[in-house]
This record gives structure tokens, C-alpha cells and sequence, in this order.
């Protein structure tokens, strides 16, 4: 069966081309006039750092005197339609200085280099914490180079610290596996994408936060509510875009090294080489007008590899348990990039290993718990396009992705098997309906998943075949309104037809105001051992009874965005809401001390209910040059009913969720970029933890006592220093408060015993303070 997914997908990537992922995230704006004759301006955004080029991600580019624009994509490039009247176009960058061109030659490219607030020969590098997209009617937070390097972001699971939309927190005190929250959701319902490809999915939902090294990260799209059905089903309360390095990089060499104090160590590399240069001319508007060609790389090659390891036991809490897993982690992409005139196509191989070694200290000897978990993942990609250099607002594309997934553990005595291959294509059409005030895109999908699974004796085993077809359409009314109406069909073999809707609304009454509604449908199929790896560890008996039927909500969403100034300082002011109503989900029930039960909300008769409503209210500010203030709260009601199977039904607050959580980030950069200071304090509520108190025996739903976990306080910071050479080095700590939950583990002291539960009571951080330390080298060109 390896052999046949493998073997498919290899020759059909091999005749087969895939859709550049920018074509699929930057919409086009409207024209007035005949489209079938427009010509679009294009060019790249970027400034001088340390004496190298950097590209400007997510720049926004607008007609002057207009709100018809776009903004750069993960390179600095940008496409806008012209306009009937503008002639002046304004290029801008958050503490950057703008820059105005007329535009006299619309076909000819432009290179535009901005400069810092003051005029300097270095930059000053600033960023704000968080950009939201004002041109995508899906409201999407931009998460640029500058807000990841504000942490040590060592995957992708570390590169939320300072976002007030995505927490992230251990699901358990024994494995080392993260989980994140959104919209008061588990991290499942996010899809979660790798350059528009479907990725922290299936068994890698467990440890796939950590599979993305943060320092291959270019930048990361979180969109909030339902999905564009262009990308599948699979989005319930979010979508997430992580953007990694291209083949053609201008940074061809870029080297990190981490260490911090509890021993856990890592490198990586990131490597670009052009392999085949064409020449080119452009036009760039150069001061001095000049016409120049340059030589852009036609094909190209790009190597990013990581290697991290922890052998360092540590046992804060004296409670003979690990705090942290002993790990080793191997991961690498070889990928290769084509940049013709008609096509462009990138393909590659991405292979990871990891092994993880947890439980008690090895000073127990051979008969000690343990958990063991080795993971081996191969996956192959590739991605193209056709391009129309006369009709820039038409592309035809198809992207393939193949994934074996092999996962092996052991807690304590308890064997677990785990595979997945998969097989995922999506072939998209976009192109016009008389003029680009009315776009569309439509194309197939086909996705092929295999899973087997095997915990103690309770085997699981299903194949998912399901060809699908979408289509979305987007109506622009130049300025003001932006309306996007998509759905699509899917024929499940194992859930029959399903039929996924989608809309989005973004309506700009003024320059400053924004106002998007969304609302949508998704679907998926669970995987319960994989999703709640962390409730295995435990003396927990597991029961997996009754057939589980497909997880199935609606989610509803409103959202205001407001630019405005304070004293004379620029700052804005984002206020959202979200409802996700499930019409079934897979309950996951621990009220039973020593019983895990996995059930269907559906078993309630339709009398079950499961809903999570999400208020978020977020402040940015820039009270001085150089320096950014965030301030964020938000408040979740997520409540589920339990006990259908036992002949009950309560409602009860969700696990593990709390009601609210307050965040504060401050970012102060030095003249010229040397130093860089942020620092990030969070307060996280209570949130409901099961009773487990010693004697309690569950018996009913109705009369069970409600057990709270306390709320605390987690200081983050960082401080940073660049050199002309290069070189960057940075200093910081996590969990500066040094709370810590002094006893997530029940029965330690017995942990073949009946008691013993490692992963449903932690609710707080299990280690206390760390400190790390670290460079960034990037060689000038």
C-alpha cells in the first residue's frame, strides 16, 4: 500500500504543476473598465537592512485617494489592477516612511525600497505585533518575520507568544505534546496549512506543532471563522497559512543556533541557490529613471534543515516524573523552484524523524513508566501554475501532496500503531465574469486518507475516499464592499454527499473602518487516540464503543476594525465575535475517574448540544517611535453536553478552556535597529478541571461537583542585538513569574496503579522559569 501511494503520486508530480500559493491569497482588486484589456501594475517592496535587501512582507500598496489596493506577498512582490482615475500610487509599511510613484508606464515592473521613520543610512526595523490583512473579506491576522523573531520561536507551536488569538499550552505532564486553542476550540478544528497545502492534520495532530521549525517560517495567515472553501471542508473555527522559505530566496544562507537552560539544544540552515538565471528588463523608477536588467534565477534550489535534542532530566517538582521529554529531532525539505514565462512550479521531499523518551527518571531502572514515541514521516509536494502574462486576473493551477506517516509509542505496558498515507490533490481555475468586479474560482479536489490505528487491543482502521468540486464566486464594489459566496460538494465514501457553504462579507464605510461577517459550514472525521494522546497516560480504561460518525458546525462571525490616532499617534482598535454551534461532535468524556470515554454528541437523541462563543477586543498603539503596545482581552463560553450514552444529559463547561485571558506586549526597537526590547505579560483565567479527588466515584451527571483550576500570570521577554555583519544574537526567558503547577500528575507515586492520570488535571505551565540564548546569522550578499 506504501509502495501504491508513493509510487501515484510521484509520477503524477511529475507531470503535474501546482498553484503558486500568492496567487491564492492576494485578491484582485476591482476595475471599472474592460477588464479583458486591463494591465496590471507590479513590482517588489523591501528595504536595506545591514546592507542587504530584505523583501516587506505584507506592505500595503493603494491607489492614492482611494481604498483599492493590495498588499506584498511573502517575497515583497505585489500585483494591482490599474485605475480609471488614480495615477499616483502609495506604498506603506508600518514604521516606515511612505513612498508615493506616479505611475507613467504601467507594464513596466518597480522595485521600491522603503526607509525608516528617519532618515538614515541603517534601518530601524520595526513590526507591529500583529497586522490584520484590510483587504481580505476573511478577517486574517498577518504574522510577519519581525513578530516571530520577537521570541525564540523554535517551531511553529512557540510562534503565538505574542498573539492574543492563539494560546498554546502542554496537553499533558508526561509527553511533551502542545496543543493550541482558537475561538475556545482544540487545535483539530483549525485547519492548519503548509503553503495552502492541508498539513498538521490526521495522526500528526498530535506533535505537528512541533514539526515546523519556526526559523523556515516566512510568515503565518490566521484567519478567524470559516474558511475559503478553496482550500476543503476542514476549517470549523479557523485556517492557518504557515509560508516557508523559497527556493529563490534572496537571503541564500541564513543560520540559527538555540540552547536554553533546561538543555535543549537545535540548529538550522536555510539555503537558497539559483541554479539557471534568465535576464530580464525592468523599469524599476529608480531615482535617477534609469532602465536596468537584472538576472532573475529560473530555476533554483532550496535546502532547510533542523536538528534539535534534549538529554537533560529534569524534575522541578521532585515528583520522580520527567517534566519534559527526553527528544531527538531530524527534519529537512529538499525543494526545487522553476520561475518561467508561462509556468512556475516548485516540487520537493520533506523527510522527519523524532524520537521521545518520557516518564519516570531513568534512576528508577527497567521496571519504571515510560513513554516511548517514535515518529518517522516522508511526504512529497508539488505545486504549479499556468500563467497568463496578458490576463493577470487568470491562472490555472493544481497542487499534490503525498504523505506517509509512521508513529509508534508505548505508555507504561500499553502498546500504541499508528499510520497515515495520503494522497491530497486540488486543481483551481480563477478567471473573470465580464470584468474583475466579478471573479471566480472553481476547480476538483481529491483527497485519499488511510489510517490504521492500534491502542492495547482496541484497533481502528478506515480509508477516506472523497472526490469534491467548489466553486467561489467574489463580487468588489470598488472601495466599499467586497462580497465572496463559495460552496462546495464532497462525495465522502464513508458520509455520503456533503454539501459545505460559505460566505464572507467585508464592507469599508470609510478609510479607517472595516466591518466583515462571515458565516460557513465544515466537517471532519476524528481521530481519538492521536487528538488525546496526552488522556493515554494514564491507568485509564478506554472505551470506544459505538461507531464514530463525523464531527459537523456552523460558525458565525462579525468583526469591526478601526484605524484611528491617540495624541497624535497612529492606533488601532479590532473587535470580533464567533459562534460555532456543532451539530456532532466527538465527545471526549473523562468525568469517570479510571474510565475514558469516547462518545458522539449525536447519541444525545438531538437533544445534545455543543457551542463555543468567542469575544475578542484588541488595542495597538505606537505611543513613541519605535515603540509598540498591544493590548488584548478575550472572553469564551464553550459548553458541551455529557453523558448521552449513560441515559443523561447535562451541559457543562468545556475542559481545560479559560472563560478569559488578557495579554499585553510591548516592543521598543533602538535607533538604527542594534537593540531590540519586547516584552509580553499574560493572565490566563480559571477554567474547569475534572474531580478526581481521592474517594470520589462518579455516579451522576446531574450531581457531579464542579472542580476549578486557579487563574495565573506567565511573563515572557527578549532582548536582542544586530551587527553590520550579520550577525544577530539574542538573550531571553519564558515564564519569568516561575508559576508552575506543583502536582499535575495524580498518583505519582503509583503509576501502574488504578489512580494514576498524567494528562487530564495539567492546567498550568509544569516547568518554571527558563532562559535561553541564541543567534541569528544572515551574511551580507
Amino acid at each position: 500500500m506504501k509502495a501504491t501511494f508513493l509510487g501515484i503520486g510521484l509520477v503524477i508530480s511529475g507531470l503535474a504543476l501546482s498553484f503558486q500559493t500568492e496567487a491564492q491569497t492576494i485578491p484582485s482588486p476591482a476595475l471599472p473598465t474592460d477588464s479583458t484589456k486591463t494591465v496590471s501594475v507590479r513590482g517588489r517592496v523591501s528595504e536595506q537592512a545591514n546592507g542587504q535587501t530584505v523583501p516587506l512582507v505584507g506592505a500595503t500598496i493603494l491607489w492614492a485617494g482611494t481604498t483599492s489596493g493590495t498588499v506584498t506577498d511573502t517575497d515583497g512582490l505585489f500585483q494591482l489592477p490599474i485605475h480609471a482615475t488614480a495615477k499616483q500610487l502609495v506604498v506603506s509599511y508600518v514604521g516606515y516612511r511612505p513612498d508615493t510613484l506616479l505611475i507613467t508606464n504601467p507594464a513596466a515592473p518597480l522595485a521600491v525600497s522603503l526607509r525608516s521613520e528617519r532618515t538614515l543610512q541603517e534601518v530601524t526595523v520595526l513590526g507591529a505585533p500583529g497586522q490584520i490583512d484590510r483587504l481580505n473579506p476573511i478577517q486574517t491576522e498577518f504574522i510577519n518575520q519581525r513578530t516571530l523573531a520577537k521570541a525564540a520561536c523554535c517551531n511553529l507551536s512557540e510562534s503565538f507568544e505574542t498573539n492574543a488569538s492563539v494560546s498554546v499550552s502542554y496537553s499533558d505532564a508526561v509527553t511533551g505534546a502542545k496543543q493550541i486553542q482558537f475561538l475556545g476550540l482544540g487545535g483539530q478544528y483549525v485547519q492548519t496549512n503548509v503553503e495552502n497545502i492541508p498539513t498538521v492534520r490526521g495522526l500528526a495532530t498530535t506533535f505537528g506543532l512541533n514539526y515546523i521549525p519556526g526559523t523556515w517560517i516566512t510568515g503565518i495567515d490566521v484567519g478567524k471563522g470559516a474558511g475559503s472553501v478553496v482550500n476543503g471542508y476542514e476549517s470549523m473555527s479557523g485556517q492557518m497559512n504557515v509560508e516557508l522559505q523559497k527556493p529563490d530566496d534572496k537571503q541564500k544562507i541564513f543560520l540559527n543556533g538555540y540552547v536554553n537552560s533546561f538543555g535543549r539544544v537545535e540548529g538550522n540552515l536555510n539555503w537558497s541557490q539559483p541554479l539557471v538565471s534568465r535576464k530580464r528588463g525592468y523599469n524599476h523608477l529608480w531615482p535617477d529613471q534609469k532602465d536596468r536588467s537584472v538576472s532573475e534565477p529560473k530555476w533554483s534550489m532550496g535546502l532547510l534543515g533542523h536538528v534539535s535534542s534534549l538529554r537533560t532530566e529534569i524534575d522541578q517538582n521532585q515528583d520522580g516524573f520527567r517534566d519534559l521529554p527526553l527528544y531527538t529531532q531530524v527534519n529537512v525539505i529538499n525543494r526545487y523552484k522553476y520561475n518561467g514565462e508561462k509556468y512556475m512550479a516548485q516540487f520537493g521531499v520533506k523527510a522527519l524523524y523524532e524520537d521521545r523518551d518520557g516518564g519516570q527518571l531513568s534512576s528508577f531502572g527497567d521496571t519504571r513508566y515510560r513513554f516511548l514515541n517514535t515518529t518517522r514521516r516522508l511526504e512529497f509536494f508539488s505545486k504549479t501554475a499556468k500563467l497568463y502574462l496578458d490576463k493577470p486576473y487568470k491562472g490555472l493551477g493544481l497542487i499534490l501532496n503525498g504523505v506517509h506517516h509512521e508513529q509508534s509509542a508505548r505508555f507504561g505496558f500499553a502498546p500504541y500503531e499508528g499510520r497515515q498515507q495520503t494522497f491530497y490533490a486540488n486543481l483551481i481555475y480563477q478567471s473573470i465574469i465580464g470584468n474583475t468586479n466579478n471573479a471566480f474560482k472553481a476547480g476538483l479536489s481529491y483527497l485519499l486518507d488511510d489510517y490504521r490505528e492500534l491502542y492495547k487491543t482496541i484497533q481502528t482502521a478506515r480509508t477516506e475516499s472523497v472526490p469534491g468540486a467548489f466553486v467561489e464566486y467574489t463580487y468588489t464594489y470598488p472601495e466599499k464592499l467586497t462580497l465572496v459566496l463559495g460552496g462546495r460538494l464532497d462525495f465522502h465514501n464513508l458520509f455520503g454527499t456533503q454539501f459545505t457553504p460559505r460566505a464572507h462579507l467585508k464592507y469599508t464605510p470609510s478609510q479607517n473602518i472595516t466591518f466583515r461577517a462571515s458565516a460557513g459550514r465544515g466537517f471532519r472525521a476524528a481521530n481519538p487516540f492521536a487528538e488525546n494522546f496526552g488522556y493515554l497516560v494514564s491507568s485509564r480504561a478506554v472505551y470506544l464503543n459505538t461507531p464514530l460518525q463525523f464531527e459537523s458546525s456552523w460558525n458565525y462571525g462579525v468583526s469591526l476594525t478601526n484605524d484611528f490616532w491617540i495624541l497624535g499617534k497612529k492606533a488601532s482598535l479590532v473587535l470580533d465575535y464567533h459562534r460555532t454551534d456543532f451539530q456532532n461532535q466527538l465527545i471526549v468524556d473523562i468525568e469517570h475517574p479510571g474510565e475514558l470515554y469516547f462518545y458522539n454528541l449525536a447519541e444525545a437523541g438531538g437533544r445534545g448540544r455543543s457551542y463555543a462563543n468567542s469575544f475578542q477586543a484588541e488595542l495597538n498603539v505606537q505611543p513613541a517611535k519605535r515603540f509598540e503596545v498591544k493590548a488584548a482581552y478575550r472572553l469564551f463560553d464553550v459548553e458541551q453536553s455529557m453523558g448521552a450514552p449513560f441515559g443523561e444529559e447535562r451541559l457543562l463547561p468545556k475542559m481545560m478552556i479559560s472563560r478569559e485571558r488578557v495579554l499585553l506586549n510591548a516592543g521598543y526597537a533602538l535607533p538604527y535597529d542594534k537593540w531590540k526590547f519586547d516584552a509580553t505579560l499574560q493572565w490566563n483565567g480559571p477554567r474547569r478541571i475534572p474531580y478526581l479527588r481521592e474517594g470520589y466515584v462518579h455516579t451522576s451527571y446531574q450531581n457531579m461537583p464542579v472542580d476549578m483550576a486557579p487563574g495565573f500570570y506567565n511573563l515572557n521577554a527578549q532582548v536582542s542585538r544586530a551587527f553590520r555583519s550579520g550577525w544577530e544574537i539574542y538573550l531571553g526567558g519564558e515564564n519569568l513569574t516561575g508559576f508552575r503547577q506543583l502536582n499535575p500528575i495524580v498518583a505519582a507515586n503509583d503509576p501502574f496503579g488504578p489512580r494514576f492520570d498524567a494528562g487530564s488535571q495539567v492546567w498550568g505551565p509544569i516547568t518554571g522559569r527558563m532562559v535561553y540564548a541564541g543567534f541569528r546569522f544572515k551574511p551580507q550578499p
